[in-house]
């Protein structure tokens, strides 16, 4: 009995190390922040490991701590990169009402317009996850961020407020106010993705941001995939240098 009650602790113990962890961040202020959390396999407390923040999309919003987990879960469960990559993944939540990044947006035009302006108060869940990333023990040289959509504008949000934070980025299908570029253009590489074809975020946001940072003189990896809709995450998350790319830099 004794015996079998180990071996259930074991596999339990190993299982907990190859999944997410659902938890909640609460800000200063009382703001909840639910959040998934993938330790290193083998993770050991006294060491320290590089930490990755994936930020969702708009149809991904909620407080169930679940949709978050739409896209990109199993890139960072997969076996193979669980040893490659030995690193903290934290999949975060917006809420409904709020958004990753300060953004206009007016649907009723075709395509749909965004007008990005950093000179407003950063939304709280985006600086939850700022103050989140800051808790965690990690190596701080190693601080790493991606996102899709919605997630892709916070994530060059987050690169543009605290361009010494990261050491390398992945927006996916997202846009940026092009007036920060300067901040961060030397600081932290990015690998900017966008579907050629995209009716919901349009392309030219990608491009723009591509060209501010190239004419500041500074070589950028863009993939723009031809004939791609909305769903160029599917395409991203498919690259096979995408983990090796982001885990090579660091501060």
């Amino acid at each position: 009995m004794k015996k079998l009650l180990v071996l259930l602790l074991l596999a339990f113990a190993s299982h907990a190390q190859s999944s997410f962890e659902k938890k909640l961040f609460e800000t200063k202020e009382g703001q909840v922040l639910p959040y998934q959390i993938l330790l290193p396999k083998d993770y050991k407390p006294g060491k320290k490991y590089p930490l990755l923040v994936v930020l969702h999309g708009a149809g991904e919003r909620g407080t169930d701590n679940e949709a978050q987990m739409k896209y990109g879960k199993s890139v960072f469960l997969d076996s193979l990169n669980r040893i490659n990559f030995q690193a903290i993944v934290i999949f975060p939540q917006c809420p409904k009402e709020s958004y990753w990044s300060s953004v206009k947006i007016n649907r009723s035009t075709v395509p749909t317009t965004f007008i990005f302006d950093y000179s407003a108060p950063i939304n709280w869940p985006l600086q939850a996850v700022i103050d989140l990333v800051k808790s965690v023990k990690h190596d701080k040289s190693r601080t790493y961020i991606m996102g899709l959509s919605m997630g892709g504008m916070g994530t060059m949000e987050a690169v543009s407020r605290y361009p010494k934070m990261f050491a390398a980025a992945n927006p996916i299908c997202g846009g940026a106010d092009l007036s920060y570029v300067s901040k961060y253009a030397k600081r932290v590489p990015l690998w900017v993705h966008h579907g050629d074809a995209d009716i919901v975020v349009p392309v030219r946001h990608s491009r723009e941001l591509v060209k501010a940072i190239q004419d500041q003189g500074v070589e950028i990896k863009y993939s723009e995939y031809a004939g791609v809709n909305h769903n160029s995450w599917d395409n991203a998350f498919k690259q096979p240098e995408l983990l090796s790319w982001i885990f090579s830099h660091r501060k």
